[in-house]
C-alpha cells in the first residue's frame, strides 16, 4: 500500500483517496448547467429521430430559462444543483416541457422551481413545491386561473386598495389577466381535487361578501350626523378616524378599509374600547347591499360581470385549497406579474 501521509498549510484542502475524487467547493451556472443537462440525458426515455432532437432541444430551453431566473432573483440557489432532490425536481420541470413545450407552463414551472431553491432543509415549503412541479404540468390553463382567482379573493387582501381608483388599479393589475379564462364547468373544479389543489366544501363564500368584508370602506353609504350621534361615542366627527363618505360627500364613513383596519387605528389613536364596537356597528349599518356592491364595481370595471356570474355559478364559491394549490395559484399569479409577495406568508 502506498504512503498516503499528507500535511497541509493554513486554508488549505487535504483530499487523498485511492482513486479519483470529484471536489464541489460552490457551483458556477456553466457546471449546475451541465449537471442538470446530463441529469435529463441520463434518465429521460430515448426517443426516435426527431422527437429526440425536439426534446433535448426543449429541455436546454427550459433549463437556460431556469438558470437565467436564478441568477436574476436568487443566485445562491445554484449551489443545489449537486443534491439529488434538487436534481431529481429539475429533471421534473424537464421531463414535462419536454413533452409538451408549453411556453405558459414552463414559465409557471421555472418560478415554482425558483422558489424551491430558496429552501435548502426539508421543509414543509420544500415538500409543497417537489408536489407543485408535479402537478401543475396536469391543470389546464382554465384552471390555473380558478385557483389563482380563488387564492387572490380568497387568501389575500390589497391594503393600499384605500380609493375606489386604486381598488380598480388592483383589479386590472392582478385579475383581469384571468377573466376571461374561468368558466362554471363542474370538471373543472372536479379535477383540481382530485389533483390535489382543493376541496369543494358544503359552504360557499360569496364574491360580493368577500369583498364588503376585505374592502367595506370602500362600500359605504354613509352615514349622518344624527346617526352618528345617536351611537354616543365619546370622540367627535373631527376626529381623523372619520372622513366624507366615498359615495356621497354629504356624509360621513369611518376612514378605514375594514374591521381589522379600525381596530388597529383606534388602538392608534388610543380610541375608548367602549366605542370601538359602536365604530364597528356604525360602520356595519352604513354598508351598501349586494347589489349595490356589484353595480359598483361591474360599472367600474365591466369584465368583472363574467367573474361574479362564474364565481356565483359554480364550484369557485365552495372551493378552498390545500397547500399545493395555494403555491400553484401563487406562482400563477407571479409569473403574470413578475413578482409578489413570498410564499411563506401562506404557507409555514
Amino acid at each position: 500500500m502506498k504512503d498516503q501521509t499528507q500535511k497541509g498549510g493554513d486554508n488549505s484542502t487535504n483530499i487523498q483517496a485511492g482513486g479519483s475524487v470529484t471536489v464541489h467547493q460552490g457551483l458556477t451556472i456553466s457546471e449546475a448547467r451541465q449537471i442538470a443537462l446530463d441529469v435529463f440525458r441520463e434518465n429521460y426515455l430515448a426517443l426516435a429521430g426527431e422527437a429526440a432532437d425536439v426534446a433535448r432541444k426543449r429541455a436546454e430551453e427550459i433549463t437556460e430559462k431556469f438558470l437565467k431566473k436564478l441568477q436574476e432573483q436568487h443566485a445562491d440557489g445554484v449551489t443545489q444543483a449537486k443534491e439529488p432532490d434538487f436534481q431529481h425536481a429539475i429533471f421534473t420541470v424537464q421531463k414535462e416541457f419536454a413533452r409538451c413545450g408549453d411556453t405558459k407552463l414552463g414559465d409557471l414551472l421555472v418560478d415554482l422551481l425558483v422558489d424551491r431553491t430558496r429552501h435548502v432543509s426539508r421543509s414543509i415549503l420544500q415538500i409543497v413545491l417537489n408536489e407543485s412541479l408535479v402537478v401543475a404540468p396536469k391543470l389546464t390553463e382554465d384552471q390555473l386561473a380558478a385557483l389563482s382567482l380563488i387564492f387572490l379573493f380568497r387568501y389575500t387582501i390589497q391594503e393600499g386598495a384605500l380609493s375606489h381608483d386604486s381598488f380598480y388599479d388592483y383589479l386590472d393589475r392582478y385579475v383581469f389577466p384571468f377573466s376571461g379564462l374561468i368558466h362554471k364547468k363542474d370538471a373543472c373544479y372536479q379535477h383540481l381535487e382530485y389533483s390535489g389543489c382543493g376541496a369543494v366544501g358544503v359552504g360557499s363564500r360569496k364574491l360580493i361578501e368577500i369583498f364588503l368584508k376585505n374592502y367595506a370602506g370602500l362600500f359605504s353609504n354613509g352615514f349622518d350626523e344624527s346617526q352618528f350621534q345617536a351611537k354616543e361615542i365619546s370622540i367627535s366627527l373631527t376626529h381623523p378616524i372619520f372622513v366624507r363618505c366615498l359615495n356621497d360627500n354629504k356624509k360621513w364613513q369611518i376612514n378605514a378599509i375594514n374591521e381589522d383596519d379600525i381596530k388597529k387605528i383606534s388602538t392608534e389613536h388610543q380610541i375608548g374600547s367602549g366605542d370601538v364596537p359602536k365604530l364597528l356597528d356604525l360602520r356595519k349599518k352604513s354598508l351598501m347591499n349586494s347589489e349595490q356592491v356589484k353595480k359598483l364595481i361591474s360599472n367600474g370595471r365591466p369584465y368583472m360581470e363574467n367573474i361574479f356570474d362564474v364565481w356565483n355559478g359554480s364550484n369557485m364559491k365552495r372551493f378552498t385549497l390545500t397547500s399545493v394549490g395555494i403555491a400553484i395559484g401563487h406562482a400563477n399569479v407571479k409569473k403574470n406579474l413578475g413578482e409578489f409577495t413570498d410564499l411563506s406568508i401562506w404557507i409555514n
